[in-house]
């Protein structure tokens, strides 16, 4: 089934989302962003401008409510606190590890007050530790690692617990990174805090789109 004008206005408005912002921002001349949407979609003979021109104008209208979501998830990351740990290597390993052993390299970094984090993936699993804490990693798994990654920098970010409320606030969250073209190496999330792991040569600039 054919989509109508409105839903092919709103596909194309979702998937540019600089568009979106200056709509949101009314930076739009709607004209001009109606002639565009018609000649990128190939539709100026199956549909008018004013058609495509009256879609987007809606669009704005519900994104009001969206940014009165926006507004929330600010708020919250104003409450928000962020620490920085930088040497960090992320270890990409084989399923069938043995438990005791990841149970046994937890400890042992943790009383040296290190950084530990262990997640089981479907296929997959990862460890993020410090690089002076290499020799445990590696001499326990060494047969098993697929990947490391090393020199990274992780930022923490530590929120209210109303974050548990708070809808979209992930999302919000990565598209600042990706808005400012910082690639996330890895994301993990436990209740209130939420984990970025960048290139260290990102830090400066995310640091600065967080900065509430």
């Amino acid at each position: 089934m054919d989509k109508t004008t409105a839903e092919l206005t709103n596909d194309y408005i979702r998937e540019h989302p600089y568009i979106k912002i200056c709509l949101r921002k009314n930076l739009i001349n709607y004209s001009s962003l109606a002639r565009l949407i018609a000649k990128e979609l190939d539709i100026e003979k199956k549909t008018s401008k004013e058609a495509i021109l009256i879609a987007a104008r809606r669009f704005r209208e519900k994104m009001k409510k969206e940014y009165e979501v926006e507004e929330g998830i600010k708020e919250l990351l104003e409450q928000s606190e962020i620490e920085l740990k930088n040497k960090i290597t992320v270890y990409i390993l084989e399923k069938g590890l043995d438990f005791d052993s990841i149970e046994d390299a937890g400890k042992k970094i943790r009383k040296d007050s290190g950084t530990f984090y262990f997640i089981e993936g479907s296929d997959h699993n990862i460890i993020i530790t410090q690089e002076k804490y290499a020799g445990i990693i590696e001499i326990k798994f060494k047969h098993q690692i697929i990947k490391k990654t090393k020199t990274l920098a992780l930022i923490l970010m530590k929120s209210p617990q109303k974050i548990e409320q708070t809808l979209g606030f992930t999302a919000y969250v990565t598209s600042l990174f990706a808005e400012n073209g910082v690639n996330i190496v890895e994301l993990l999330s436990c209740w209130t805090d939420t984990l970025f792991l960048i290139s260290p040569n990102d830090v400066n600039k995310a640091l600065q789109f967080l900065k509430f």
